[in-house]
């Protein structure tokens, strides 16, 4: 869809209206995707796909862009031929006036490119069956909470998120879209084993992304030069990539994304969360942390 297209849509929604939500197998999600869950659930495969999977506000867009950039050889200009959005489909995405993540993804050429939030359990199975590469990457909790928050009070697309203190106590009992951040990060931690899944840490791309863009140009099966590697890491950079009307959705509608109440690309750091968080809801949160996290051998620092 051409992008001067998609900024004259009447997307029905009204300001400040939401999209509502319903549960499909126990997990939260928008109801224009439960409305079409068959179809996601069906969603057939290739072999080529690559998928891009993560809990939301974990570095999707980034890790898009650096895939995108690794798949045009360090190309910028061929990366800003279309907004993130129309680059990869959304897989279980729905907004009104829109075709659906399956339909785009139907509709592109292969090698496709692809993206989720979708917990394993609720992963289309032709995914795994047909052995498609896929990269997860896994975030701080406290931050991705914190991150999570900021992009449902601007986003109609989910629901408003309330307070803070309403929004933390959602977040901690999983009654947010896609779910617990817990059963997300360890079910895709166990089924890394078993299937071709590049398991990152947003946390280890911060601090040395030469190294992980490397590793993920080498699951993709590509090996660039220092020269293009260098306009990755340049291009990919959070302060670049706020400023790319490409990559920072701010082609998106403002009925749906209000950049007045948050950007989409807001701080990218870590350690935010300690500027929300108080002392009494960090001990909590360390307390149900360790609980939840004593059966996985997935290795996390949560910044006590």
């Amino acid at each position: 869809m051409a992008l001067t297209q998609m900024k004259h849509l009447n997307l029905n929604l009204k300001k400040n209206e939401r999209i509502g939500v319903d549960y499909i197998k126990g997990i939260l999600q928008p109801t224009p995707t439960c409305d079409i869950w068959d179809e996601i659930w069906n969603f057939q495969a290739k072999p080529d796909d690559l998928l891009i999977s993560t809990y939301p506000k974990a570095g999707t867009t980034w890790t898009q862009e650096i895939v995108d950039m690794i798949q045009n050889d360090g190309n910028i200009e061929k990366c800003k031929r279309a907004p993130t959005h129309l680059r990869f489909a959304f897989i279980e995405g729905k907004l009104p006036s829109l075709s659906s993540g399956v339909e785009q993804a139907n509709a592109m050429p292969s090698p496709r490119k692809l993206k989720t939030h979708l917990p394993i359990q609720l992963l289309p199975p032709s995914f795994l069956e047909k052995g498609c590469k896929i990269i997860y990457v896994a975030r701080n909790v406290k931050d991705n909470l914190v991150s999570y928050y900021h992009f449902q009070k601007m986003n109609a697309a989910l629901p408003d998120p309330g307070t803070w203190e309403e929004y933390f106590e959602d977040f901690l009992n999983g009654k947010v879209c896609w779910g617990s951040w817990y059963d997300h990060v360890k079910g895709w931690w166990e089924a890394k084993d078993k299937y071709p899944i590049l398991y990152l840490f947003y946390e280890d791309m911060k601090e040395n992304p030469k190294h992980e863009i490397q590793k993920i140009m080498e699951f993709m099966g590509k090996n660039l030069d220092e020269d293009a590697l260098d306009k990755i890491i340049y291009h990919t950079s959070f302060d670049i990539m706020k400023k790319n009307p490409m990559a920072n959705y701010t082609t998106i509608p403002g009925e749906i994304m209000d950049h007045s109440v948050s950007l989409f690309m807001r701080k990218g750091t870590v350690g935010d969360w300690k500027n929300y968080f108080t002392v009494a809801q960090n001990e909590r949160f360390n307390e149900i942390y360790k609980e939840k996290m004593a059966d996985t051998t997935l290795p996390f620092s949560i910044d006590d």
